[in-house]
């Protein structure tokens, strides 16, 4: 049942990538992110290491691609703030997996949202 919803999935996230644009792709990468850690908070409240381990990786490995999507090209502000962030996330998220921490979790989080809202607004405004 799991790997047929899972292929379901996979299936669904491809059909939605293909005709994404550049800025609903990081939309998109966000809610990865934020998927991610909730998948980790629940794995911590289960005791399940392995879970918590490769769902922070995982949440990692998306803030990764944010942070490489960034134009450094541009010399601004933007630019240097967003990848001071994501670097920011990236530590505290490997501080979270070392020390169990869900408070590290939320903070990053929280992070995330803010960043997300902020992005969100961009579209609603192009659209």
């Amino acid at each position: 049942m799991n790997n047929g919803l899972a292929q379901y999935q996979q299936v669904n996230t491809s059909s939605a990538v293909e005709g994404a644009s550049p800025h609903r792709l990081i939309q998109m990468l966000m809610d990865g992110v934020l998927q991610r850690l909730a998948e980790a908070k629940g794995a911590m409240r289960r005791n399940a290491v392995n879970d918590r381990g490769e769902a922070i990786g995982k949440a990692i490995s998306i803030i990764g691609g944010l942070r490489d999507s960034l134009n450094q090209d541009v010399d601004s502000d933007v630019t240097r703030n967003l990848n001071d962030l994501y670097a920011y996330m990236t530590k505290r998220l490997m501080e979270a997996n070392l020390h169990s921490s869900e408070e590290a979790i939320d903070e990053v989080m929280a992070l995330m949202r803010t960043v997300k809202s902020g992005w969100d607004e961009i579209a609603a405004e192009v659209n």
